[in-house]
This record gives structure tokens, C-alpha cells and sequence, in this order.
């Protein structure tokens, strides 16, 4: 008689044991599996894994048994608790990658052929919105660019361009924090036979679950909050089409050479297992530095959805747990007086990326988004003088100090 799967109540539960099974002997944590290639036992067992009739690894760009861990782990937290449309658990599979970047690779390549266009919104990162105007139309893939927020203008884009093949939403994007309605998005989408995908990375299963409102795709930078500590980059690709995901995908994850490695899955593995609490700490530090800053004199305005002056709060609050740990903020002073900011932190870490457990501090123009033109920036709300911080899990007094300090 089949064991009973234990029904897991919370996300911590979820993170700590979803993974904990079977592992070589009897090892309590996942084993990091630093090989390049897999034996056989026979010509024959080869032949029919090459073949697909028998399960087992081949070699490390296809796959490694220390990925599975991580797949499956974040696999169930973007359907944790969702049912599919006939009431039961929704299913869904994940693909590790190299990066978020890797992981988008695989996404738009497997899911657009030369001819197809892609809709996305004005606020991106700036490696994707790259990644659309360079690659994509190099390969003759139409980037189209509008306004998400605005439903009309979204379905008459969608009429107008009757090649539009999938909808790709970054929700709260980066670096202006702006929402889209992920349910609205999504059922105008299948009006017209047109796919959704979801960048969940500043969110992470914890706060928002896309699946929940219909989207086909999510994925992430592992890199950023599922690590959170900055020690591995990687991505994830996760579909609810599990045959598309097993074949297509999987292909173009290997023929891309997407593949992640033995090592950063591994320390992928052991940030997952603290999400829940992290992601708690950084929230209430954000939404305390956000109320400071918004009260600030020389601050002309807050980018933060937990703030009911942000024109997307309604929607945050509608498909998100909390607003999150990201923010972003304009100085009166623009460009001179945000690279001021700065240069006079004291503890706050001037970096790149986001996600780790101290407080990042980044300059958008001049970094995440150097590659964009000025004049789509501008467009886009990503001012000269526009500060990013990923509010990390220091004592809040330490945070808010050294922001004061720095300000005036």
C-alpha cells in the first residue's frame, strides 16, 4: 500500500523537507555530485537513455542529481496550495539554469520562432530589455514594449499585432517597483491564444504566486532572494505544461547550454531552506525604510508598493503577500546628490544585484541600466538620479541611521 504524502501546512516546512529523501547514503543533506559524466552498466543501458526509455544521467550539461533538490523544492513553492482546473494539486516542473538570464534564454527561444512577437512592459531589467533588442530581433523575433497597467492599450496591441505569441510580465519590475495586474494580463491573454510569462525574482513564491492567476511560465534569478546570501548565480525556468517542459524545453536547456552546476545548486539548496523567515525581515525593514524616506525633505518621491501614494498599490496588495523587500527613491539633488548618497554610506553595501542579507545600494543609470538608451530610460521613470536599494535584514535603527547620515 502507497505511503500517504504528508501535506505540508507551511513554507518552511516545505523548504526544509520537500528534498530530504533518498539521497545516497542516507545523507541528510543533498550531496553535491562534482562529476562532469555518468557511467553505465552496459552498451545497451546507454542506448536506451540516449533513447529516452530509461531515466538516468548521461552527463552534466543535460542534468545532475544534485539539481533535482532545488527544482523540486521551488517547483512546489510556486504551486504550493494551488489546484488546477479540475481541483487537484497543481503540478508544475522546473529546469535549473546557469542564471536568470540562462533561464529567460531557454524561455523565449523554446516558446518563439522567427516571425513571432513579444509584448512586455517599459520597466525591465536592463539584461532583459537588452536581451529583447538585441537577440531576439537579431533573430527575428519582434520586441513590442507598452504600457501593462493599461488593459485597453494592451488589447488593442494585442489585435494590432496579431503575432504576439507571449506575454512577458516582470511584477514588481526593476528598478521603478511598478505592479501589473497578473490576472488581468493573463485572461485578456487567453482571449487571443497567447502565452503569459512571469519574472517572479523580486517577489519569490513567498509573496506572490503567478500560477495562482493562470500564467503559463514563471521563472527566476535564484542569484537574488531564493539564495540570499550572493555565495551562487543561477535561474529557474518553471512551466505547468510538464510535457512541454520535459521535452522542448529540456532540449533547448541542453542545446543552449543553460545548465546550472553541482555546486551553486547545492548553496541554492541551503538558502531555500531560511526563505521564509529572510523574506519576513526583509519586508518589515523595507516598509519601515520606505515610511522614512517617503517623511524625508530631500527626497522628491518613494518607489514602493507598500506605500498607498504608489499609483500600483492596489494591485500589491491584491496578488502579493506583503510589498516586498525592493525599493527605489529620487533625491532633489538628482544625479549629484544621489551619487553624494552614495559615496557616504557607511554600512549599506554599494553593489549590484539585490537579494542578499545586507542592504544593496545601486545606481541604476549608471549600472543595471547602462545599456539602455538615456531617452528610454527617462521614458521608463529610471532617472539620472534614481537610487535602487534591496533592504536587507540589518537592524532596522543601523538601516535608517546610516540612510540619515548619508542624506544630509
Amino acid at each position: 500500500m502507497s505511503e500517504k504524502k504528508f501535506k505540508y501546512a507551511g513554507v518552511s516546512s516545505l523548504t526544509l523537507h520537500q528534498s530530504q529523501h533518498n539521497f545516497p547514503a542516507s545523507a541528510h543533506l543533498n550531496p553535491v555530485f562534482a562529476t562532469s559524466t555518468f557511467t553505465f552498466n552496459n552498451a545497451d543501458e546507454g542506448m536506451r537513455r540516449f533513447a529516452g526509455l530509461e531515466e538516468g544521467y548521461i552527463y552534466s550539461r543535460w542534468d545532475n542529481p544534485g539539481f533535482k533538490p532545488a527544482e523540486d523544492v521551488i517547483a512546489a513553492l510556486e504551486t504550493f496550495q494551488l489546484k488546477d482546473g479540475s481541483g487537484n494539486d497543481l503540478e508544475a516542473k522546473a529546469i535549473l539554469h546557469a542564471s536568470g538570464m540562462a533561464a529567460l534564454s531557454n524561455l523565449f527561444q523554446s516558446t518563439l520562432k522567427s516571425g513571432d512577437a513579444i509584448l512586455s512592459h517599459f520597466s525591465l531589467y536592463g539584461g532583459t530589455h537588452e536581451y529583447m533588442h538585441k537577440v531576439l530581433e537579431q533573430n527575428g523575433i519582434e520586441p513590442i514594449i507598452a504600457d501593462l497597467r493599461n488593459l485597453d492599450k494592451v488589447e488593442s496591441v494585442i489585435q494590432q499585432y496579431k503575432n504576439i505569441r507571449l506575454i512577458h510580465l516582470e511584477t514588481p519590475a526593476n528598478p521603478t517597483i511598478q505592479c501589473v495586474d497578473i490576472e488581468a494580463i493573463t485572461q485578456l491573454a487567453k482571449q487571443y491564444h497567447v502565452i503569459v510569462s512571469v519574472d517572479n525574482t523580486f517577489a519569490t513564491p513567498y509573496l506572490q504566486q503567478p500560477f495562482k492567476y493562470g500564467v503559463d511560465f514563471v521563472v527566476h534569478s535564484t542569484t537574488k532572494f531564493l539564495n540570499g546570501h550572493g555565495t551562487a548565480i543561477g535561474g529557474i525556468l518553471v512551466g505547468k505544461d510538464i510535457a512541454f517542459m520535459k521535452t522542448k524545453a529540456t532540449k533547448w536547456h541542453r542545446l543552449l547550454g543553460c545548465n546550472s552546476n553541482p555546486f551553486d545548486a547545492f548553496l541554492l539548496m541551503n538558502g531555500l531552506k531560511t526563505l521564509e523567515l529572510r523574506m519576513e525581515r526583509h519586508c518589515s525593514n523595507a516598509m519601515a525604510v520606505a515610511k522614512f524616506l517617503e517623511k524625508n525633505k530631500a527626497v522628491a518621491y518613494v518607489n514602493y508598493n507598500g506605500l498607498e501614494s504608489h499609483p500600483d498599490f492596489s494591485i500589491a496588495k491584491k496578488q502579493m503577500k506583503h510589498p516586498g523587500a525592493m525599493l527605489s527613491f529620487e533625491l532633489k539633488g538628482g544625479l549629484s546628490a544621489g551619487k553624494n548618497f552614495i559615496d557616504k554610506l557607511q554600512m549599506c553595501t554599494r553593489a549590484v544585484s539585490l537579494g542578499t542579507a545586507d542592504t544593496l545600494v545601486s545606481h541604476p543609470a549608471s549600472m543595471s541600466h547602462y545599456g539602455v538608451p538615456k531617452e528610454e530610460r527617462l521614458q521608463f521613470g529610471i532617472t539620472d538620479g534614481l537610487i535602487r536599494m534591496s533592504v536587507g535584514m540589518e537592524n532596522i535603527e543601523d538601516i535608517l541611521e546610516d540612510i540619515d547620515n548619508a542624506i544630509n
